[in-house]
C-alpha cells in the first residue's frame, strides 16, 4: 500500500468493524467521488474483497464513481416540487445540458442529480446549485441559471 489518500483512509478505518461505508464517505468527501483506483486501495488496505467494495458503491446512490461537474445541480423531487412541475424543470435541464440525471457534462462543468426534499417546500419547484437555492423555478428559468453558473465558473478559472 502506498501513501495515497485512499490508503491512509483504509489504514484509519481498517480495525473498525463495519466501517467500509464510513471509509468510502471520507474518500468521497475529499475527492468529490470515489475513483476506481481508490476503491482498489481500500480493498487492499482494509482486507475487503473488491467485489464487496463495488457492491457498496453501486448499491447506495449517494456514491459517485465519476468525477462530478464543478457545478452540481440538484433538482428537488419532493412531493411539493412534484406537484408544482419539477418534472418539466428537470427535462429542461436535461435538454439544455444534453445529459441525463446522474451524469456530468463532457467539460465537467455541470453535474445533474435529483434529490429528495430540500426543505424549501414553500418555494416549489426548487433546485439547488452548489448550495445556492433557486425557488419557483420554471423551465424558462433554466437557461438563465445555467448562464449564471457558466459566468461564475469561468471567472474562477
Amino acid at each position: 500500500m502506498d501513501g495515497s489518500v485512499a490508503s491512509q483512509v483504509a489504514a484509519k478505518w481498517r480495525k473498525k468493524r463495519g466501517s467500509l461505508i464510513m471509509a468510502l464517505h471520507e474518500i468521497q468527501g475529499i475527492k468529490g467521488y470515489v475513483p476506481w483506483e481508490d476503491a482498489v486501495d481500500v480493498a487492499t488496505g482494509m482486507g475487503i474483497p473488491l467485489a464487496r467494495i463495488y457492491e457498496v458503491l453501486t448499491f447506495y446512490n449517494f456514491f459517485k464513481l465519476d468525477a462530478p461537474g464543478k457545478a452540481v445541480i440538484s433538482v428537488c423531487t419532493g412531493t411539493a416540487c412534484y406537484l408544482k412541475g419539477n418534472d418539466k424543470v428537470l427535462e429542461e435541464f436535461k435538454k439544455e445540458l444534453g445529459i441525463k440525471e446522474g451524469e456530468s457534462t463532457e467539460d465537467r462543468m455541470f453535474h445533474l442529480q435529483c434529490v429528495r426534499c430540500v426543505g424549501c417546500c414553500g418555494l416549489a419547484p426548487v433546485c439547488v446549485v452548489n448550495g445556492k437555492t433557486y425557488g419557483r423555478v420554471s423551465p424558462n428559468d433554466v437557461r438563465n441559471i445555467l448562464d449564471e453558473w457558466r459566468n461564475k465558473l469561468s471567472e474562477e478559472e
